[in-house]
């Protein structure tokens, strides 16, 4: 079993590909290649973890029926960590589980997900991770708290190694003293 992360799908949001400057002609477009790479990657009895923003909150019935096929063909078990989009009826749609945030452990390690960046988190003093999208591909986030967006992905869910090792090249939070005085610099490998 492998434990998948993503965030910010935006299945069927036509305006996101403008917003994000996303490399496809249409939505239907979008929807196909990553419907596409989760069935690549996603095995039936793999965790995935999706960190808000699943579908366009705005959607028209037939688009409401065409998220759930692309839902019911995304292998796994489906998580939603709810985002700024996920609407009632995408909250709704059959998950494994539906909260605001998660705090879980994944071979040893601690991780605290949000669809939100955050300067502190609960474990952060003892080597957590935060997962988080919203921002897109505007920020990678920091050594402790990393974007795990499909902007900033090639549009591919992440494993744990993987987001470990990215991790490791982003610069500490510049506001970590502030927060957190007295407390170690968080690095990725703390384990």
């Amino acid at each position: 079993m492998t434990i998948w992360f993503t965030a910010d799908l935006h299945l069927s949001h036509e305006n996101i590909i403008r917003f994000c400057n996303r490399p496809f002609p249409d939505a239907k477009a979008m929807n196909a290649r990553m419907v596409a790479e989760l069935q690549a990657r996603v095995r039936p009895d793999d965790d995935l973890w999706i960190l808000g923003d699943f579908a366009a909150s705005k959607a028209t019935i037939a688009q409401r029926a065409s998220v759930r096929e692309m839902f019911d063909v995304i292998p796994g078990r489906k998580h939603l960590v709810v985002g700024n989009h996920d609407r009632s009826w995408i909250r709704e749609l059959p998950w494994n589980g539906v909260a605001p945030m998660a705090d879980i452990i994944v071979d040893g390690r601690r991780l605290f997900l949000c669809h939100y960046p955050m300067i502190t988190f609960p474990g952060a003093r003892r080597g957590a991770l935060q997962l988080f999208g919203h921002v897109h591909q505007n920020w990678p986030g920091t050594r402790n708290s990393i974007n795990v967006g499909v902007d900033m992905r090639n549009f591919l869910p992440i494993t744990l190694p993987e987001i470990e090792e990215r991790a490791r090249r982003l610069p500490v939070n510049r506001h970590w003293d502030e927060v957190e005085p007295g407390c170690p610099v968080p690095t990725a490998a703390e384990d």
